[in-house]
């Protein structure tokens, strides 16, 4: 007797709100494709595309609009505007940073403002707060249109529960349940990851790591740390300390750092050590002064900040040659001073790390600037927003 295959209409159904869901992912991932790169980007035809895409459409999932590829017409497909919102923020040492954003990857409005050493946790979440409020009020909606937050907090953040994991990373931040504070604040979702962690997340979905699965993102800023994507996802570690370049042990008898240990790589090439050598020639300069004058020209400050490229290349190197990563991507403060770094650090690189015959990793200058954290904050609200659930 002939086994009857067909599917039943409950499998029919499951295999459409999937074919949906593999749809709005991608068109979230990349801010907008036409129906054939969909296609491609999801393995599904042309056809079921087109009349997926029409089902979004009628829904107020997705918009569409007319473009040209190749000379030719074409509907572009992006997440529709009116699905709502999302907000990131940057918490940094020294400054704090908001944006708005679509779930088509445009950034709608931002700000930030600078932040005095050791600030205040309570003080600085209720800055973002009332700023998130007040760039909603700019492009015309209110809290009823924000969709969730995302978090880059200059620190490595336990995944449990939310807390700072390494004491010392931001000072008198260790106890404070970020994302609880703001979700009570803001009465929406908040979540919160390393600055480090969302500047390789941007880089890997919109910068210099996008077309490749394994980036290595290093943050050299009043500190160092790293952002790892393996296999295309964000990498954690088991406790969330993923990453922490800047407590990787450079000299075993050097200063006592902020995290208990003697000698590492944050105490020789982090904001207070780079800012002793500097100072019996310049005096009193912040870490800004230090990488504009290096942008102007400056031959000390250009040397102090290559000095600190090439030591942070050889804890790199070592990343490296464990992990194998395709390219590793250079951002943060230090990076803006100019070439210099990034050639620096490329060149301890590659003569520190296992020689490779045939592929040695890339070692590029970040691609968002130093908005790559910020972005990245945007980017893991939008991760974490169900768009199809909201338009329902």
């Amino acid at each position: 007797m002939r086994r009857d295959t067909t599917p039943s209409p409950g499998s029919q159904t499951s295999l459409r709100e999937a074919n949906r869901s593999r749809i709005v992912a991608a068109v979230k991932r990349f801010g907008g494709l036409t129906q054939v790169e969909l296609a491609a980007a999801t393995g599904l035809s042309t056809a079921t595309v087109s009349t997926i895409v029409k089902e979004l459409v009628g829904t107020g999932v997705v918009e569409t609009e007319t473009t040209s590829r190749s000379g030719r017409r074409a509907l572009r497909v992006t997440i529709a505007r009116s699905a709502g919102l999302v907000a990131g923020i940057h918490i940094g040492p020294r400054s704090l940073a908001v944006a708005l954003g679509d779930l088509a990857h445009d950034v709608v409005a931002e700000q930030a403002l600078p932040l005095p050493a050791d600030h205040r946790p309570d003080t600085s979440l209720d800055r973002a707060a009332l700023l998130i409020v007040d760039l909603l009020e700019r492009v015309g909606t209110d809290l009823d249109g924000l969709l969730g937050v995302g978090v880059a907090i200059a620190a490595p953040v336990e995944s449990g529960t939310g807390l700072i994991a390494v004491r010392g990373a931001l000072r008198g931040w260790e106890e404070v349940p970020v994302a609880q504070v703001l979700t009570k604040r803001l009465a929406r979702p908040v979540h919160v990851e390393s600055d480090a962690g969302l500047g390789a997340l941007a880089e890997h979905q919109l910068g210099a790591g996008r077309y490749v699965q394994d980036v290595l993102y290093v943050r050299l800023s009043y500190g160092t740390s790293a952002g790892l994507i393996l296999g295309g996802r964000l990498h954690h570690g088991g406790s969330g300390a993923a990453g922490q370049l800047g407590h990787v042990q450079v000299s075993p008898a050097g200063p006592v750092c902020s995290c208990g240990n003697r000698g590492c790589l944050d105490t020789e090439v982090g904001e207070a050590a780079l800012l002793e050598l500097l100072r019996p020639a310049l005096g009193e300069v912040t870490l800004r002064d230090v990488v504009r004058r290096a942008q102007q020209g400056d031959p000390g400050c250009a040397r102090v900040l290559a000095d600190a490229a090439r030591l942070t290349g050889e804890v790199v190197a070592g990343v490296v040659t464990l992990l194998d990563p395709q390219v590793v991507v250079v951002g943060g403060e230090l990076a803006r001073a100019g070439d210099g770094v990034v050639v620096a650090l490329r060149e301890s690189v590659h003569r520190h790390a296992l020689p490779h015959r045939f592929a040695p990793v890339d070692v590029v200058a970040g691609q968002l600037g130093p908005r790559a954290e910020l972005i990245g904050a945007l980017e893991l609200a939008r991760k974490e927003t169900d768009v199809e659930g909201v338009a329902r």
